[in-house]
């Protein structure tokens, strides 16, 4: 083990613990110090996609007595995030800053939080490094592959030919273990199930997306899923052509009334709540913090009209063996090259899959 992936497993081992120690009922009412939070989004909060995700925990913050909330959308991964923070901060008052998009971490959070030493910044992605960065800055990040893997429990027993298309933005990690996880999901229910994916090259190409979305109908895939910042494109294109969905990022139930089974969904409330918690009672928030379903920072979408009782059941179960903390990877794997990829069981934190670059053997699709 590298000692990159030894300080990263103390820091995913920090996190949960601290999360743990804050996961508590909200008494902001006697708070020590006020908790005023301001909140970037790159897209509109209203997009069934990444963005409106973060909206609905912010909304779920509002709630919260003694918390004020600043929200500023569809800020562009330029110096005007930097801008937009800067005046949260200076006008505002914000005490804790969350950045939501990959590209405002380096270099305008890392500026920000050098600039004001006395402001909290939390990006949502797994950035943060100990050894370089601030120490009021941090990352924070649910594990989605795990609502995915249950994604493909459910549309596994919901493609009677086990044919399941994936469109996906961006081959890095996250995305290709989304992928994989899908497959596997799908694979324990029905081992001949296999996954088709299309790489568009982008988090937003609407056109790209509905095009890819066509081409997996078009090739015999039941069911479509997805990992795009938006799935509205695919899921609607799904839907109009009469296929099976499962969802990404927030809730898209409402776009596909027929179709829908169910949906991989962040809940950011969950570690928003717990950093107003810290804050209100002046303790140090946690610089790095992630989880899946055992900490409560993700849920399935309900079951929408084509969710079958067998696929319930199925997907109901697993939601329960993954918050006992059930691992998804157990070796041994090979890649769809025929590449060993996975020698052994690994923990769902466990540091190695965080680099994955690989599909698995029953992914019909490439990488390069």
């Amino acid at each position: 083990m590298s000692s990159f992936e030894i300080s990263r497993r103390s820091l995913i081992k920090t996190g949960l613990a601290s999360l743990a120690a804050s996961a508590m009922p909200l008494s902001l009412a006697r708070a020590q110090s006020p908790v005023i939070v301001g909140i970037v989004y790159v897209g509109p909060r209203d997009d069934f996609g990444w963005n409106q995700a973060h909206a609905v925990a912010v909304e779920a913050l509002k709630q919260v007595p003694g918390v004020t909330v600043v929200e500023e959308e569809n800020v562009p991964e330029t110096d005007a995030v930097a801008k937009s923070m800067e005046s949260m901060i200076n006008i505002d008052g914000a005490n804790l800053i969350l950045a939501t998009s990959f590209g405002y971490y380096k270099p305008f959070v890392l500026e920000m939080a050098a600039k004001y030493p006395a402001v909290a910044f939390r990006h949502a992605a797994p950035l943060w490094n100990k050894d370089a960065d601030p120490k009021n800055a941090g990352s924070y990040f649910p594990y989605l592959n795990q609502a995915h893997y249950v994604n493909g429990v459910a549309a596994g027993l919901s493609a009677p030919g086990g044919k399941i298309g994936f469109v996906a933005a961006k081959p890095i990690p996250s995305v290709l273990s989304n992928i994989n996880s899908v497959l596997l999901g799908a694979r324990s229910v029905n081992p001949n199930a296999t996954v088709r994916v299309i790489f568009t090259g982008e988090w937003s190409m609407p056109v790209r997306e509905a095009e890819a979305a066509n081409a997996l109908v078009d090739a015999g895939c039941e069911v479509i899923t997805c990992h795009v910042d938006s799935p509205k494109v695919v899921i609607e294109t799904a839907e109009g052509r009469g296929v099976k969905t499962c969802g990404h990022n927030a809730s898209q139930a409402s776009l596909a009334p027929k179709g829908f089974i169910t949906g991989a969904e962040y809940k950011w409330e969950t570690i928003y709540k717990s950093y107003a918690a810290d804050i209100a009672g002046a303790k140090e928030l946690p610089n790095f913090l992630v989880g899946g379903y055992d900490k409560d920072m993700l849920r399935s979408t309900p079951y929408g009209a084509a969710a079958t009782p067998e696929a319930i059941k199925a997907a109901d179960a697993a939601i329960a063996a993954l918050t006992k903390g059930e691992p998804i990877y157990k070796g041994t794997l090979k890649d769809n090259t025929g590449k060993l990829v996975v020698e052994k069981t690994y923990d769902n934190y466990d540091p190695y899959l965080d680099g994955m670059g690989w599909l698995l053997e029953g992914v019909q699709g490439s990488i390069t």
